[in-house]
């Protein structure tokens, strides 16, 4: 791996036991945008066709670097942290994925791009198919990796996997649980949701654990799921109008993940839906697999429309 992130031109920090984070090339600017009610701090690089990656809860923007690097070839790539989380304001609320699509909606819109690609993960996935919802002709392709929908297709028998306890959790009570405990908390889900643990290095552990212990990063993380049952009501709301989506759709799960089922959940909203799986990954894809899944990702992506 380390040589692919050298070849990628992308600068790492060094950690224990020779692990690293990668970390963008030093081509991309960061900014911090003011927008629908909160200030989303945005990476961006490159040229061309413009393409936007989504991150998910236990990690940031931070985690899509080697993508980024390998797209940034040939697109303009940007790279939000969701509002509360990374370096993104933590605003009291607007933590429905609705009004996360109006955050991206409101990036683009200060960026000057009318039409993106989107690639999301987790909790990139709802926000990405809220804004696909909303806003379907800026989109190209939407690739959604290793996460279901609130209210779509089999949700309700996913909400019965005990690995899911964590969407329930949240509240003042368990924020006092967590606080100066954030590593013990993210630990867990570092470790259960990952083929090899071990791939999710210590240096990306503590580099994950310092951005949640931020003021009110925990709080908003427990929000995010918090407005599950609010965004399910939209989005069935969506479904029932008609609303497929109609741009193309590359479903991704981990192979010891979601796998296939992601696929699944995609056909339920969506028409027309292509099936990936990457291989010896769990949840984390871009901490376990990174090669393999950018290419599938860049593959789906130089697809002519």
């Amino acid at each position: 791996m380390l040589k692919t992130i050298l070849a990628l031109g992308l600068l790492v920090f060094a950690g224990p036991a020779g692990a690293e984070v990668p970390d963008f090339p030093a081509s991309f600017e960061t900014q911090e945008i003011t927008t629908n009610g909160a200030t989303i701090h945005v990476r961006v690089g490159g040229a061309g066709p413009a393409v936007v990656l989504l991150h998910g809860y236990g990690e940031t923007g931070d985690m899509w670097a080697p993508m980024a690097a390998d797209l940034a070839r040939d697109h303009k790539v940007i790279v939000p942290d969701l509002r509360g989380l990374g370096l993104s304001s933590k605003p009291d609320g607007g933590f429905d994925k609705k009004t996360q699509a109006g955050d991206v909606a409101g990036v683009l819109d200060a960026l000057k791009v009318e039409e993106i690609d989107l690639v999301t993960h987790d909790i990139g996935n709802m926000v990405g198919f809220a804004f696909a919802a909303a806003h379907p002709d800026r989109m190209k392709r939407f690739v959604l990796i290793d996460a279901p929908l609130p209210g779509v297709g089999p949700w309700e028998e996913i909400l019965k996997s005990p690995l899911l306890w964590h969407f329930r959790f949240g509240g003042p009570d368990m924020e006092r649980l967590v606080a100066g405990r954030e590593r013990i908390y993210l630990d867990r889900f570092w470790n259960e949701f990952s083929a090899t643990p071990a791939r999710f290095t210590e240096t990306s552990r503590e580099h994950y654990a310092k951005l949640y212990a931020l003021p009110g990063a925990m709080h908003s993380g427990f929000a995010q799921f918090a407005a599950f049952d609010q965004d399910a009501a939209d989005n069935r709301a969506f479904l029932a109008a008609g609303g497929k989506l109609t741009m193309p759709v590359l479903a991704i799960g981990g192979e010891k993940s979601f796998g296939p089922m992601m696929a699944t959940v995609m056909r339920a909203a969506a028409s027309d839906v292509t099936e990936g799986v990457v291989p010896d990954s769990g949840h984390w894809i871009m901490e376990e697999n990174p090669e393999a899944t950018t290419k599938m990702v860049r593959a789906f992506l130089d697809k002519a429309n």
